[in-house]
């Protein structure tokens, strides 16, 4: 069961890959043009991320996960910069 789309805003990218490596499901970027990128690859991850960041950071990506415990770690990413993962 996929949760819903989460938009995430100027993340900071080793921050956000090492939450990445944390979760459970698969994780995908969706683009606004409906593309989805697996982001459990660090192939898809560094080809989706790379046309995302400006200064070291994702000005902005559109989420999607299989897991709601996935969803809520990158929420609170998104929500506070920083999670048990990163701190």
């Amino acid at each position: 069961m996929m949760t819903s789309v989460m938009g995430l805003h100027d993340i900071d990218v080793s921050e956000f890959f090492d939450v990445l490596d944390s979760c459970e499901g698969n994780v995908y970027l969706v683009t606004r043009e409906g593309d989805k990128l697996n982001l459990r690859s660090r192939l898809s991850q560094l080809l989706g991320i790379t046309r995302l960041m400006e200064g070291g950071r994702i000005t902005e990506a559109f989420i999607l996960c299989d897991k709601p415990a996935d969803e809520q770690k990158l929420f609170r990413l998104n929500m506070f910069g920083k999670t048990e993962h990163t701190a």
